[in-house]
C-alpha cells in the first residue's frame, strides 16, 4: 500500500514553533516512527509553504497512491484551489489538523478541504496522522 503525507505551510517548523500547541517533535522524527509502526506501507512525504506546490503534489500523487493524509494548515481556510485538486483526484484524502481548529479563532472554523475529503481529524496532535493512516488501511 502507498500513502502520501502532504503538509502545508509552517509545518516544517514542528518541534520549534508554538510548542504549546504543536508539541516538541519534528515531523521528520515523527515520520520515522510512523514508518516503523506501519512498516508494510510505502510512504512518501512532501511539505511546502506554497499553495501551488501543494496542488501540484496532490495532482502528482493523486492517481498513484492508495491514500493521502493532508494537513493543509493555514490554506485550509483560504484555498478553494486545494479543495478542487482533492475533488479532481482518485485517491481518498483524510484531512488532519494537529490543533483543534474549532477551538481557535473563528476564521479557522471554515475549511475548503473537509467537504472534499473522505474524513477530517482535528485536535488530536500528531496522533491524528496515525488515525488517518489506520482509516486508509481499513478502507482498502
Amino acid at each position: 500500500m502507498k500513502i502520501s503525507i502532504i503538509n502545508g505551510p509552517n509545518l516544517n517548523l514542528l518541534g520549534k514553533r508554538e510548542t504549546g500547541i504543536y508539541g516538541n517533535t519534528s515531523f521528520e522524527s515523527f515520520l520515522e516512527q510512523l514508518k516503523q509502526k506501519f512498516s508494510a506501507i510505502d510512504f512518501s512525504y512532501y511539505q511546502s509553504n506554497i499553495e501551488g506546490e501543494l496542488i501540484n503534489e496532490i495532482q502528482r500523487v493523486g492517481y498513484d497512491v492508495d491514500g493521502i493524509v493532508l494537513n493543509p494548515a493555514g490554506f485550509t481556510h483560504t484555498s478553494v484551489a486545494i479543495g478542487d485538486a482533492i475533488a479532481a483526484i482518485k485517491a481518498p484524502v483524510v484531512e488532519v489538523h494537529i490543533s483543534n481548529v474549532h477551538a481557535r479563532e473563528d476564521f479557522r472554523k471554515l475549511s475548503h478541504i473537509s467537504g472534499k475529503s473522505a474524513g477530517s481529524i482535528f485536535g488530536l496532535g500528531l496522533k491524528g496522522y496515525e488515525l488517518a493512516i489506520e482509516y486508509l488501511l481499513s478502507a482498502k
